[in-house]
């Protein structure tokens, strides 16, 4: 017997909803010029809205846990909003620097623990841990090299930005910790 799929499971969900969204911008273009998107970034912002809603449908569907959808949005939001406020205006100085390239290097550690993990939740749990800790060092590294001295940059905004983006990646592998300790099962 197939299981029917609930329609904000599947990819023309997030399609719709990614064109829904890539809309607000597009209308508020033809009533100000305060909004100034050019194509590229309608297509950097598609790609990135609809990359995370296709991970987190995959997720969901073979995720039965609460606890581990819980991460997984929690994980996949706080990725997307990172690389978007990167992107956007840059979370070190305001503009593209070096500072901001290091972002680079957590999404890596980010993929490339997910992928070795295997999504399960023990590795899921280091994934998120390691994640943290590499979001910290890029700050800690911004710090060493000065970069507060950065148009647009201070010691608290640096430090700031590092807990904002730590504390959810904390978060989520607490989740992951749960569900791989049983707890979730046993509730």
């Amino acid at each position: 017997m197939e299981k029917q799929v609930k329609f904000y499971l599947t990819l023309p969900f997030v399609a719709m909803v990614t064109l829904a969204l890539l809309s607000v911008p597009f209308i508020a273009m033809q009533f100000t010029t305060n909004v100034r998107w050019s194509f590229t970034d309608f297509v950097i912002a598609g790609a990135l809205i609809f990359g995370a809603g296709s991970v987190l449908v995959v997720m969901m569907r073979s995720a039965t846990h609460i606890a581990y959808r819980a991460a997984m949005i929690i994980a996949v939001g706080t990725t997307l909003l990172m690389v978007w406020a990167n992107l956007a205006i840059g979370l070190i100085g305001s503009g593209p620097n070096a500072g901001n390239l290091m972002y680079g290097a957590v999404l890596f550690v980010l993929l490339a623990g997910l992928y070795l993990s295997k999504f399960k939740p023990a590795g899921a749990e280091r994934a998120m841990f390691t994640t943290a800790l590499s979001v910290i060092l890029v700050g800690a590294i911004s710090l060493m090299l000065n970069l507060q001295n950065l148009p647009g940059s201070s010691v608290p905004e640096i430090v700031g930005v590092s807990l904002f983006f730590t504390v959810p990646y904390i978060v989520a592998g607490l989740l992951f910790r749960f569900v791989a300790t049983g707890h979730a099962a046993a509730n």
